[in-house]
């Protein structure tokens, strides 16, 4: 995985961009860098996963990997029609099912500080134009 994904942004920076010198880099050079430094990582880790004996790999589990991809999308699309408090609330709950334990409970108490957090810091804090609250929700008390 990490092979890959270093060798495609680093082939794809060289591709589209100037690479430079190390004295004058261009735009491609730190991606590039980058790319073949996680290439290197990726060869180091595969070629210890050979030298090591340990238990059997488990069979991978798509489940958290689905769910956490589609609870990332989800909040990028539900950022403007459902504002911060709706977003993170699909973000945190889809999140969580991908999980092996999933407790109401739990999640309910980390979408809270989530939601406090994010308004005080990239609200109030930042001053970034995040809406708050849902558009179909004319008087947000949280404004």
């Amino acid at each position: 995985m990490f092979g890959a994904t270093g060798l495609f942004f680093s082939l794809w920076a060289m591709e589209f961009y100037q690479m430079g010198t190390a004295v004058r880099m261009g735009p491609a050079y730190f991606p590039a860098v980058l790319g073949f430094l996680l290439v290197a990582l990726g060869a180091i880790i595969m070629a210890q996963s050979f030298a090591v004996d340990g238990p059997e790999v488990p069979r991978f589990n798509f489940r958290p990997l689905i769910l956490v991809t589609l609870a990332t999308i989800a909040y990028g699309y539900l950022m403007k029609p459902l504002g911060i408090v709706g977003a993170t609330a699909a973000l945190v709950y889809i999140s969580a099912l991908g999980g092996h334990e999933f407790s109401w409970k739990e999640v309910t108490i980390l979408f809270a500080i989530l939601i406090i957090v994010s308004i005080v810091v990239f609200v109030k804090g930042l001053t970034l134009p995040f809406p708050i609250c849902p558009d179909f929700i004319e008087n947000c008390p949280i404004h």
